[in-house]
Formats: structure tokens, C-alpha cells, sequence
């Protein structure tokens, strides 16, 4: 198989301080999960693989999610290909944090919508939730019906599907659109 063949994509992976970012990046590039928190900065993790029988070779950028490192974060956005945005379910301030990085990824895109996906992320915590299903989906369904998905990189649940859904969701935008002369309206989230 040639380089020719394989579909290249730029994934960044955002949201809060502690929410689990680099956990579900390492546990998803290799198979491996971080106990220890450790603030990232900025990684790049490099992964081949099929999705839909697709060869793909992803390139994930696992961000900062501190306060201070905020200024950072125009230049990533600008190169991405699609985004994981991340919360935690035990922790309801990364949640509504969610609202602030899709106003700017739409807002460094000049886009009314970009692919992106809502991962409640430390499912394997569901004692000490925080934050209902039932809030995550409207919130998904006020950004524009983005899928959303729960996973534990502790427990490695859905920690494929996360990025394999991200993959769909960047075909889907760079697939020629019937409705391509209609313009779209910008629409923000809700955060309950």
C-alpha cells in the first residue's frame, strides 16, 4: 500500500485542566493508561489505522488545558482537522468549560460548524458523577447534533470510538455538500 492511499488526518484533543486528555490519547495511541497527572503542555502522538476499512493515519495533538497556557491554543486550532472536546463527569466546571472551546474553535475556523465530538470522559467514575447523560446530549444537541460519547481511559471503554467518530465527522465535512449554496446559521451551545 502507498502513502497515496491513506487518508491523513490532524485531531486535537481539548478541554480543562485534569480532564482526562492525555490519558484517552496515550491509552488510544498506545494502548497504555497514565496514572499519574502530569500538566501537558502540547504532545503529538502519531497512529496508523483502519476506520471503516479506510487505511488512516491520524496525527493527535494532546493540548494544554490550563488557564495559562490559553494563549496557545489559536495556533493548534487553526491546523486541526476535526476536535475531541473533553469534560470530566465528576467534575461539572470542565463541563461547562466545553462551551467556551467550541466558541473558539468556530470563532479561530470563521466556520458556523467544524467537526468536532463531546467526550464525557472517566465514565468508570459513575458514583461520583457530576454531570447527567441527559445534560451532556442537550449540550451535544445545541452545537449542532455533535455526537457524544462517554469512555473511560482507565477502563479503555470507548476510547477507539472516540477518534474513530472524529474521523466520520471530518469525512462528513470534506464530502461535496448538495446543499453547499444554502448558507448555514451560526448557532452557540447551551450549557444547562
Amino acid at each position: 500500500m502507498t502513502t497515496s492511499n491513506v487518508e491523513e488526518f490532524k485531531l486535537a484533543v481539548v478541554g480543562g485542566g485534569g480532564v482526562g486528555k492525555s490519558a484517552l490519547t496515550v491509552q488510544f495511541v498506545q494502548n497504555v493508561f497514565v496514572e499519574e497527572y502530569d500538566p501537558t503542555i502540547e504532545d503529538s502522538y502519531r497512529k496508523h489505522c483502519r476506520i471503516d476499512d479506510v487505511p488512516c493515519f491520524l496525527e493527535v495533538l494532546d493540548t494544554a488545558g490550563q488557564e495559562e497556557y490559553k494563549s496557545l491554543r489559536d495556533s493548534y486550532m487553526r491546523n486541526a482537522d476535526g476536535f475531541v472536546m473533553v469534560f470530566s463527569i465528576i467534575d461539572r466546571k470542565t463541563f461547562e468549560e466545553i462551551n467556551e472551546f467550541y466558541d473558539q474553535i468556530l470563532r479561530v475556523k470563521d466556520a458556523d460548524k467544524w467537526p468536532m465530538v463531546i467526550i464525557g470522559n472517566k465514565c468508570d467514575l459513575e458514583s461520583e458523577r457530576a454531570v447527567s447523560k441527559e445534560d451532556a446530549m442537550k449540550l451535544a444537541a445545541s452545537c449542532g447534533r455533535m455526537p457524544y460519547l462517554e469512555a473511560s481511559a482507565k477502563a479503555r471503554k470507548n476510547v477507539d470510538e472516540v477518534f474513530y467518530e472524529l474521523v466520520r465527522e471530518v469525512r462528513k465535512q470534506k464530502k461535496p455538500k448538495d446543499t453547499a449554496d444554502k448558507p448555514a446559521k451560526k448557532k452557540g451551545c447551551l450549557v444547562l
